[in-house]
């Protein structure tokens, strides 16, 4: 008896502590995967933690993810838990595996435009070693105990690359916009614009936005113009238009545009599929014309091809319950000095309350960390955006909105690691830094969009007075000094039109339009930079019509 006690206790002794020290699969996961990728978003009281619904901290992580159902309602309704317990079946229903899958994202975007964004936000995706381990974990049962997964499967460091280039096929209900391809000369950058018309006799609303890139791209973005925009800015259409000259001299001609622009679409990331919300969707207004801008890095020794594409899917007017309205919150005064780390904040507040749904950000190379914390009202301080890599930063999806009143905001905190030996300041170079969080918003009233067929087309021809009229330095506030003026003309037809500016002497100064347009209501800007004050006439010939209006500048 004795005898058998003392083995026993030998037994304890020895082997007992060896059996706790096994480590099991789903301690493998929470220390090596989710420890190190996931909890400092998911730690309780973060932003993400409480939109989500999910802690993934050791204490809690396996009660939050078994046999729970997911807090995003599409994934919910469509069955989906986090992670199930019913083996290789469960796999396909597991919110957790759609969320971490990167080599799986075309699906993911496609099929699955309300899910959110891939994890982990802002970062690397998961090894490939790290997928098949979660991946084989699900498979067997997802228990909590017991080692059911080799170890050696971790070793597999690679990481899911980019597909190549695909063109993407025309949408059947939208417009396809491209440009390129152009070349990217070996150790360079190049940035091009590329002005198309769409010749919309009406407005639009878009609900999707899809988006591919040739690799080595910055980003590919797609800009409206300012209604203020001078009609001597607006760029040649159908003309590729380079930001600097062979030399690397900025070309003053096609940066200018550039200030009048008006963000509207675009993406760092080679693959980019965007459902705005149900009910909520993009305005383009009649007549529209789209500056479409791509940035490339080529940091090889050889040339490399630049090409993008984007398709713009039309939304049902009738299902339209808000309009997307773009954020643009930009802090050009940037200086970071040689061979230091350093740390730039900027807040942001808005006058009116609006409901937040999309946010990214943009910066170049030096970027090592850009965070976004609210200002004011329940939330303050809380950090509700992180990126870590300035090529490919997330975009993150707000489910529900994120909400802030008038006089909240959005503080901006960015870090820089400048390794060179100059000071670097905001520019258009990937060399050069930028610190700015794009998005879209919308405002809490519902909006009623009206029937284009009974408004859009007028029923004749008219030219209607200038706005402002008088106009110029003299006749602007205090606040603004402004030699434009707005003319606005209606086709109800498609027409030649003569739109031109005549002095008191009637001699030609300036010929605003001279083309054939779409039938609809058009608009367009004089820039009198230069003129002397008078009076001044604006004569429109169109189909027969003829109409002039006096216009009076003041200096």
């Amino acid at each position: 008896m004795r005898a058998k006690s003392f083995l026993h206790f030998i037994f304890l002794s020895f082997f007992a502590p060896l059996a706790f020290a096994q480590e099991t699969s789903w301690q493998t996961i929470q220390t090596r995967i989710l420890d190190r990728n996931c909890t400092s978003c998911h730690a309780a009281g973060t932003y993400f933690a409480q939109q989500s619904n999910l802690v993934l901290t050791q204490d809690v992580a396996y009660n939050q993810l078994i046999n729970v159902a997911p807090a995003n309602e599409a994934a919910r309704n469509d069955g989906l838990l986090r992670a199930g317990t019913k083996g290789l079946e469960s796999l396909y229903k597991s919110f957790l595996w759609e969320k971490i899958n990167a080599p799986d994202q075309e699906h993911f975007y496609r099929d699955h435009p309300q899910y959110g964004s891939l994890m982990p936000l802002g970062a690397a995706p998961l090894t490939n070693g790290e997928l098949e381990f979660i991946r084989r974990w699900i498979v067997a049962g997802a228990p909590q105990t017991g080692s059911v997964v080799d170890k050696t499967v971790l070793q597999d460091t690679s990481r899911y690359q980019t597909p190549e280039f695909k063109p993407l096929p025309r949408p059947m209900n939208g417009w396809q916009l491209r440009i390129g391809p152009f070349e990217v000369p070996p150790n360079s950058d190049r940035e091009v614009f590329f002005y198309v018309l769409l010749n919309n006799p009406q407005e639009v609303f878009i609900e999707r936005v899809e988006m591919v890139m040739r690799p080595g791209s910055h980003h590919f973005l797609l800009n409206t113009f300012q209604e203020n925009t001078p009609a001597s800015v607006i760029p040649p259409v159908n003309t590729l238009r380079d930001i600097r000259d062979a030399n690397g001299n900025y070309i003053l001609a096609n940066l200018l545009p550039m200030q009048y622009h008006q963000f509207a679409a675009g993406t760092q990331w080679p693959l980019f599929n965007y459902h705005f919300p149900p009910g909520v969707a993009l305005r383009l207004p009649a007549n529209i014309g789209i500056d479409l801008n791509s940035h490339y890095a080529n940091r090889s020794a050889a040339s490399i091809p630049g090409e993008a594409h984007a398709n713009l899917y039309f939304a049902d007017r009738a299902k339209i319950k808000h309009v997307a309205e773009i954020l643009n919150m930009n802090n050009t005064n940037i200086s970071l000095p040689p061979n230091k780390v350093t740390t730039l904040t900027r807040t942001f507040t808005v006058p009116e309350r609006i409901d937040i749904f999309q946010l990214f950000s943009h910066a170049h190379e030096h970027l090592t960390e850009f965070k976004v914390e609210v200002v004011g009202g329940a939330r303050n301080g809380e950090i509700i955006y992180v990126a870590y890599d300035w090529a490919h930063p997330p975009i993150l999806k707000i489910d529900p909105p994120l909400v802030l009143e008038a006089g909240q905001g959005l503080k901006l905190i960015a870090t820089y690691n400048n390794w060179t030996n100059r000071t670097i300041r905001f520019g258009l170079l990937s060399q050069d830094e930028m610190m700015i969080l794009f998005g879209y918003f919308y405002k809490s009233a519902v909006t009623n969009v009206t029937n284009p067929a009974a408004t859009a087309i007028p029923q004749n021809f008219a030219l209607e007075q200038n706005y402002p009229n008088p106009f110029g330095n003299a006749a602007a506030s205090r606040f603004v000094e402004n030699s434009t003026t707005t003319l606005r003309y209606s086709l109800p037809k498609s027409s030649t039109v003569d739109l031109a500016v005549y002095d008191i002497t009637g001699k030609l100064i300036s010929v605003l339009v001279r083309k054939t347009q779409a039938a609809g209501i058009h608009k367009i800007v004089w820039e009198a930079q230069g003129f002397a004050a008078g009076m001044y006439f604006v004569k429109m010939r169109a189909g027969g019509f003829q109409r002039t209006r006096k216009m009076l500048l003041l200096r």
